[in-house]
């Protein structure tokens, strides 16, 4: 069975969450997502509309997603490819490069990004109405 794994805070849910769920889905058999949670997102200057709970039961949802954990830390990705046995690494283009440390323990993927919809631009559009 070849698993993978992708990370997100996965606030406001759009086409581009789904894309890359999908997308990271069809690369093997079992998909692991890490959603970041509160005190995460606060250490990363990170503000999410619904609170760690709800992300991870919308996530949960998904048809393409088989396990979600939480996400606590930078550090953990390496500890988590190793305990869920990862064999590909799954995240968008615009982290492209800050990954390949993890080469060593499984393949690296960086997704094209789904252009024209952001969570900041959700954010962003919401403010000017």
């Amino acid at each position: 069975m070849k698993k993978i794994m992708t990370y997100g805070t996965f606030d406001l849910l759009h086409p581009g969450h789904i894309n890359l769920l999908r997308r990271a889905k069809e690369m093997g058999d079992y998909l692991i997502v890490g959603v970041s949670t509160d005190e995460f997102n606060h250490k990363k200057n990170k503000k999410a509309y619904h609170p760690y709970k709800s992300r991870k039961i919308i996530v949960e949802a998904i048809r393409y997603v088989d396990k979600v954990i939480p996400e606590a830390d930078w550090d953990q990705k390496v500890d988590d490819i190793i305990r869920y046995d990862i064999d590909i690494f799954v995240i968008g283009d615009d982290w492209k490069g800050t990954f390949d440390f993890l080469k060593r323990y499984c393949d690296v993927t960086y997704l094209p990004r789904t252009s024209g919809v952001s969570s900041s631009k959700i954010k962003k559009d919401r403010e000017k109405n």
